[in-house]
Formats: C-alpha cells, structure tokens, sequence
C-alpha cells in the first residue's frame, strides 16, 4: 500500500491550479503535483544529475505556474 504525505500551497495558487487543469486529464491539485514531481525526478534519474541549464528550464516552469516567486 503507497502511502502518503501532505504538501501545503497557499489557497489562491490552489485555485489558480484548480482552473488551469480544467478541461485536462488532471484530476485534482494532486495530480498535477505528482506529474511535475515524478517528471523531475525521472529526469535527475536517468542523468544521474540535472545541468544548471535543466535546473533553470524545471524552475522557470514552476514559477510560471506559480509553484515559486
């Protein structure tokens, strides 16, 4: 059984993902969380490490959604 832990964000990104999944195949906040996660680390996996170039693209993607300021 997988089990799991709690990642808070503030309440207006929460709705602002909320409205940006609508109509795809995202499900929830969750959801969308997992894939951007589980995207990273199966990029750091396969290099054995991620260059100050990827770095930057996988930070630039998440402030543009709001992840970070």
């Amino acid at each position: 059984m997988t089990e799991y832990t709690t990642v808070s964000i503030p309440k207006d990104l929460a709705e602002r993902v909320e409205e940006t999944i609508e109509g795809t195949s995202f499900q929830s906040t969750s959801d969308l969380v997992r894939f951007l996660l589980r995207s990273i680390v199966i990029q750091h996996q396969k290099r054995g490490e991620l260059t100050e170039a990827e770095f930057e693209e996988i930070t630039d993607q998440l402030r543009d959604l709001g992840y970070l300021q």
